[in-house]
């Protein structure tokens, strides 16, 4: 039995845990050698953090216990020096946002459907009454039209067309050479631009990591020259200010295009 094994079969023991399960990477088959562990426990109650710390301390050469950045989070590194990131979700409260997403059809500024992609595609590791399955079976359906259409209205208009959309926040940043901001609303430029293609695809949203590889090999619908010219946004965004504006019409045009014909 490996560590991490070892590590799921103690906290299976745990009684607030009602399932663990094992996302990223390590579950959609994309793993090598040096792949983090994204595990989630899904629990009824707070773990408490005194057991998780002893716990791990037989397992981890470094441990950051409780860290509360974006979810209730164990960071650690294994003693094989294998990183392991163990996320505690109230499984009640955290399908319920799953089903304001599938079933009520919110769309957010980038990334709505993250969450859905990774119910859906985790490996369940422990299921003690059956609710994480139960949880998949709901979940696995087909992508709903009003919250694609509703992802695509919200995310193209944070695009382009209204006064604060992004394109228009990057050149004015550029123009000023103020690289920081410039940075800043193109990465966020970026988290609704794939927001809408994956939504035009029909497509769970998988998260921060590879979406201009997982892009062009799982979306039959890509706007021209989609490579191309996100290489060229990148290689030009600090440089060329003429050019970087161009790029940003070109793509925003080319994915009304797509918009367009295929919603």
């Amino acid at each position: 039995m490996s560590s991490v094994e070892e590590l799921f079969e103690a906290m299976r023991a745990w009684p607030e845990v009602e399932a663990i399960a094992l996302g990223g990477s390590r579950a959609t088959g994309n793993a090598d050698e040096k792949s983090d562990y994204d595990v989630y426990l899904y629990v009824t109650a707070p773990v408490p953090t005194q057991r998780r710390e002893k716990l791990l301390s037989d397992y981890c050469s470094r441990m950051e216990i409780d860290n509360n950045f974006w979810e209730n989070e164990d960071n650690c590194t294994l003693n094989d020096g294998t990183d392991i990131d163990i996320l505690y979700r109230d499984l009640d409260s955290f399908m319920n946002g799953v089903a304001d997403v599938v079933e009520h059809f919110h769309a957010s500024n980038g990334y709505t459907t993250c969450l859905w992609h990774n119910v859906i595609t985790s490996t369940i590791v422990f299921d003690r009454n059956g609710r994480f399955a139960a949880a998949q079976r709901r979940f696995s359906v087909p992508f709903p039209e009003p919250l694609r259409r509703n992802i695509i209205e919200r995310n193209t208009r944070l695009l382009h067309g209204n006064l604060p959309s992004y394109d228009a926040q990057i050149r004015k940043a550029a123009i000023r050479g103020d690289e920081v901001a410039v940075n800043h609303r193109v990465a966020a430029f970026m988290e609704s631009y794939f927001d809408v293609l994956f939504a035009l695809n029909r497509l769970t949203h998988p998260g921060e990591k590879r979406l201009e590889k997982l892009a062009s090999r799982n979306c039959a619908i890509l706007p021209k020259d989609f490579e191309a010219n996100l290489d060229t946004l990148f290689g030009t965004m600090f440089t060329d200010v003429d050019q970087l504006s161009g790029t940003l019409q070109i793509i925003v045009d080319n994915l009304q295009r797509s918009v367009d014909t295929n919603l």
